[in-house]
C-alpha cells in the first residue's frame, strides 16, 4: 500500500502550490499569471513526480527544499506584486500547513490505522480540499486586502512562520519519521497545537489590523464627505450674497440703459464679472477643481495663513481630466497642510500649491511650513498617527489615488517646509 502513501505526497504537493496561490498577488495580470504558473509549477511537479517514481519517498523527503521548496519561492517572489516579509509569511504559511496537514494525516494514520496509508490516503485527500475551501471562504478575501493595505509590520508574523516550518520539520523528519520513534510523539503532538493556537493568534493580530485599516477608510471617506459639504454650503453663502447684490446691479445697469450710456454700461458689466471672480474664486476652468481650492483659501485666510495658488492646466481636456481623483488628491494634501499650519504660530502659517501642465505630466506641488523638529526623508511617507505627527493618514490617500492613475508622490522636508510632490502621467488622462 505504499503506493497510497507516494499519491497523497503528490497530491499534498499539488495542494502546497494551489493553497500558495489563493494567498498570493500577481504584479502580472490574470492571463499571464495562470500561464507562467501552469509552466513553471507543472515543470517542478513534473520533476519532484519523476523523483520519487525512480528514487522513492526516501530520497524525496530529504531533496524536497531543493527540488521544490527553493525554486518556487525563487518562482513565486519574482511573479509576486508583495515582497520581503509580506511575501515570506504567505510562501511559509502555505508550507507550515501542508506539512502540519501532512503530520496529523500520519500519526492519524499510524496509530488508528494500522500504518497501512489507507487512511492516511483519504483523510489526506479529504483534508486539502476541504482546508483550500476554508481559506477561500473565510480568509482569501480580507487577507489580500490587508496585503495591499498594510506594508510595515510582517516581519514578526514571517519570522514565526518560518520558525515553526524549520520546526516542524525537524520534530517529524529528523532523524527519522516521527513514526519511527514513538518516543517523540507527544512531543510532536505538543507542537501540532502550539502552532494552531499560535496561528490563531496571528490571524487574530492580523484582523484587528484589517479592522484598523477599514476604520480609517471609513475616516477618510467621512472626511471628504465633510469637506464637500462644507465647500457647498460656503457657496450657497456666497450664491445668496450674490442674488442679493445683483438687485444693486441690475438696478444700476437699468439706469445706465435707460440713460443710453452704453459704454458705461459694459465697462460696469466687466467690474460685476471680475468681482463675481473674486466672491467665487477662479482658480482654473474645472468646476470641481475649482470648488477645492475656493474652499481651501477661505478656510487658510480664516486662519489667517499666507495662502499663494498657481495653477496651469490650460492644456487639459476637461471632459478627460480625473478630476474626481484630483480633487481627492488635492482636499487630502492640503487638509494636512491645514492640521500642520494650526499648531504653528499664526505669523508662520504660509502654504502654497502649483498645479501645472507640461504634455507629458501632470505636476501637483502643496508645500506648507511645519514644525523645526519634523523631519521626513524623500521616499518615505510619515506615519498615520495624526496624534504624533503634523500629517495624518490622509497621506495614504493621497498615493493609492496617485498609484491608481500610475503616478508617484513624494514627500519630504525642506528648510521648514513639509513639500507633498504630486506626479501622474497624462496618458491616464
Amino acid at each position: 500500500m505504499i503506493i497510497l502513501r507516494d499519491i497523497s505526497i503528490y497530491w499534498a504537493m499539488f495542494h502546497v502550490i494551489f493553497l500558495f496561490i489563493m494567498l498570493f498577488r500577481s504584479r502580472f495580470d490574470r492571463k499571464k499569471s495562470i500561464i507562467a504558473a501552469v509552466i513553471g509549477m507543472g515543470f517542478l511537479m513534473t520533476a519532484n513526480g519523476l523523483i520519487l517514481i525512480i528514487f522513492g519517498f526516501e530520497v524525496l523527503s530529504k531533496a524536497f527544499l531543493f527540488t521544490c521548496t527553493i525554486p518556487s519561492f525563487i518562482f513565486f517572489y519574482v511573479m509576486s506584486a508583495d515582497k520581503h516579509f509580506r511575501f515570506l509569511f504567505s510562501f511559509c504559511l502555505a508550507d507550515t500547513t501542508c506539512l502540519w496537514i501532512m503530520a496529523v494525516t500520519n500519526l492519524l494514520d499510524f496509530y488508528l490505522g494500522g500504518g497501512e496509508y489507507i487512511l492516511l490516503f483519504i483523510s489526506r485527500l479529504v483534508a486539502f480540499p476541504l482546508v483550500e475551501y476554508l481559506v477561500w471562504r473565510y480568509l482569501r478575501k480580507p487577507y489580500l486586502e490587508l496585503q495591499a493595505a498594510v506594508e510595515k509590520g510582517w516581519a514578526v508574523f514571517a519570522g514565526m512562520t518560518m520558525l515553526y516550518y524549520i520546526l516542524l520539520v525537524v520534530v517529524v523528519q529528523i532523524p527519522t519519521n516521527i513514526t519511527e520513534r514513538p518516543e517523540d510523539t507527544f512531543l510532536c503532538v505538543l507542537v501540532l497545537f502550539l502552532m494552531m493556537f499560535n496561528y490563531g493568534a496571528i490571524f487574530k493580530s492580523l484582523y484587528r489590523q484589517l479592522l484598523l485599516y477599514r476604520q480609517q477608510q471609513s475616516e477618510r471617506l467621512l472626511l471628504e464627505q465633510k469637506i464637500a459639504l462644507e465647500a457647498q454650503l460656503e457657496n450657497q453663502q456666497r450664491i445668496r450674497k450674490m442674488k442679493h447684490d445683483m438687485k444693486g446691479y441690475t438696478a444700476t445697469l437699468s439706469g445706465l440703459l435707460t440713460e443710453g450710456k452704453m459704454e458705461e454700461a459694459l465697462i460696469y458689466l466687466k467690474g460685476v464679472d471680475a468681482e463675481m471672480d473674486t466672491v467665487f474664486g477662479q482658480f482654473c476652468s474645472n468646476p470641481y477643481i475649482n470648488a477645492v481650492f475656493v474652499y481651501y483659501t477661505g478656510k487658510f485666510e480664516r486662519m489667517g495663513a499666507v495662502c499663494r495658488v498657481n495653477v496651469q492646466i490650460g492644456g487639459v481636456k476637461e471632459d478627460k481630466l480625473p478630476y474626481m481623483a484630483l480633487c481627492r488628491i488635492l482636499s487630502n494634501g492640503l487638509e494636512n497642510a491645514s492640521d500642520a499650519l494650526l499648531k504653528l504660530e499664526e505669523d508662520k502659517r504660509e502654504v502654497s500649491v502649483q498645479m501645472k501642465y507640461n504634455r507629458n505630466h501632470l505636476l501637483i506641488r502643496i508645500r506648507n511650513r511645519c514644525r523645526d523638529d519634523l523631519h521626513v526623508s524623500k521616499g518615505t511617507i510619515p506615519a498615520t498617527d495624526k496624534r504624533g505627527y503634523d500629517h495624518g493618514f490622509g497621506l495614504v490617500t493621497v498615493k493609492e489615488t496617485t498609484e491608481s492613475l500610475g503616478g508617484e508622490i513624494f514627500c519630504y522636508t525642506e528648510h521648514g517646509n513639509f513639500m507633498l510632490d504630486v506626479i501622474v502621467p497624462c496618458w491616464t488622462f
